[in-house]
């Protein structure tokens, strides 16, 4: 779903104490979100429940993010990354996310967990660049090859550090 909410620098932050927690099917449609969503993010109940979780997706964010994010949790692995979300009225807040796959009893997959919590004011100035560095590449490699190029230079970042993506995340989060 495209949004049609025009971006604008206002940042929101989430409290220290806050959790934004929320549950879709496989196709990520959102089935339940905590008031905490709702609250900073400006969208009713009925605005998020049957929609697409990409509602909030935020035109800073390179689609690279989230390629790799699919990627793992079809693997079954859960994803840990930074994330800017868009508010209804335009501004944004920061997340360091956590998505894990839902399994059921029988151990079928039947939709993903997130949750959400603050992240660092030093990791966000960390990642930023390095986003808008994914979004860059995304550019000159063309829609069809946007992701792909830029988890590429994420995993090639990461690679020149000497450790592997998830390891980079947690550093991140223990500065």
């Amino acid at each position: 779903m495209k949004n049609r909410i025009t971006p604008r620098n206002e940042e929101h932050e989430l409290r220290d104490d806050e959790f934004i927690v929320s549950k879709t099917d496989t196709r990520g449609v959102i089935t339940y979100c905590n008031r905490t969503l709702m609250r900073i993010s400006g969208f009713s109940e009925s605005e998020l429940f049957g929609k697409q979780h990409n509602i909030i997706r935020h035109p800073d964010m390179p689609r690279g993010a989230y390629r790799l994010m699919w990627q793992l949790l079809r693997n079954g692995d859960e994803f840990f990354g930074y994330v800017k979300n868009l508010c209804r009225d335009g501004s944004y807040y920061w997340v360091l996310a956590n998505v894990t796959p839902d399994i059921n009893a029988d151990g079928k997959l039947v939709g993903y967990y997130s949750v959400r919590r603050k992240p660092t004011r030093k990791a966000i100035a960390t990642i930023e660049p390095i986003y808008k560095r994914m979004l860059d590449v995304e550019r000159q490699a063309g829609a069809k090859d946007a992701p792909d190029a830029s988890v590429a230079l994420l995993k090639q970042l990461c690679a020149e550090q000497g450790v592997s993506y998830d390891q980079f995340i947690i550093q991140l989060d223990q500065q």
